[in-house]
């Protein structure tokens, strides 16, 4: 798939780049995407929830009331689950929810994201991105030239520019990452993909291993 390439200014500069085949014209794998995506949002929770059981609740341990003869339910002591202020049945416990994904699938999973993009005309790519300074201004010029302001974007630069990326972070609909960085659900949450000349390249050669 051949690609116009533009300047940060949004016009083309006569050149164009050749989107590898094997990388952005595969047939989508639905089920891989879905692993993939379900992998990173599993990976992005803290696990940290927790609720305390009856053996962990400050309280008494007193028997309320004799076992027999008051015509009500027997009770052990406050602390049981069965009162207010006790203990909760099977709570929530500290844990973690990662696994793990064969590095072929997660590979397949990227490509077939990377081939929607493409199928879908949603892949931009500049020929260089480079900012003198971190301002946000910046970056909305960027969008503003490629008539993307209202769209979300991911820009996937070949290495990490911290004026760029810095310049982007105010923005609710802007994400800037490194290629190296590249995952399969920021690839389908943003509605533009802009890659550089020199990404393109970053990913054809991470593909390729």
């Amino acid at each position: 798939m051949e690609v116009n390439v533009l300047n940060i200014s949004g016009k083309e500069t006569g050149a164009k780049v050749q989107l590898p085949e094997a990388i952005f014209g595969v047939e989508p794998n639905d089920h891989a995407i879905y692993l993939d995506v379900k992998q990173y949002l599993a990976n992005q929770r803290q696990g940290t929830h927790k609720s305390k059981q009856r053996n962990e609740i400050a309280g008494s341990t007193r028997k309320l009331h004799k076992q027999k003869g008051t015509g009500g339910a027997r009770a052990g002591s406050i602390k049981s689950p069965l009162f207010n202020g006790g203990g909760r049945i099977f709570g929530p416990q500290p844990r973690d929810y990662s696994f793990k994904l064969n590095k072929k699938l997660k590979a397949l999973a990227r490509k077939s994201a990377l081939s929607y993009k493409a199928q879908e005309n949603n892949i931009v790519v500049l020929d260089e991105v480079n900012f003198e300074s971190v301002k946000t201004k910046n970056y909305v010029n960027l969008v503003n030239s490629l008539n993307i302001a209202n769209e979300k974007t991911l820009l996937v630069l070949s290495a990490q520019d911290n004026n760029v990326y810095l310049s982007s972070r105010n923005l609710k609909k802007a994400k800037v990452i490194a290629a190296s960085e590249l995952n399969t659900y920021d690839v389908l949450n943003a509605g533009k993909l802009l890659l550089t000349t020199a990404s393109v390249k970053t990913l054809e050669e991470a593909f390729a291993k």
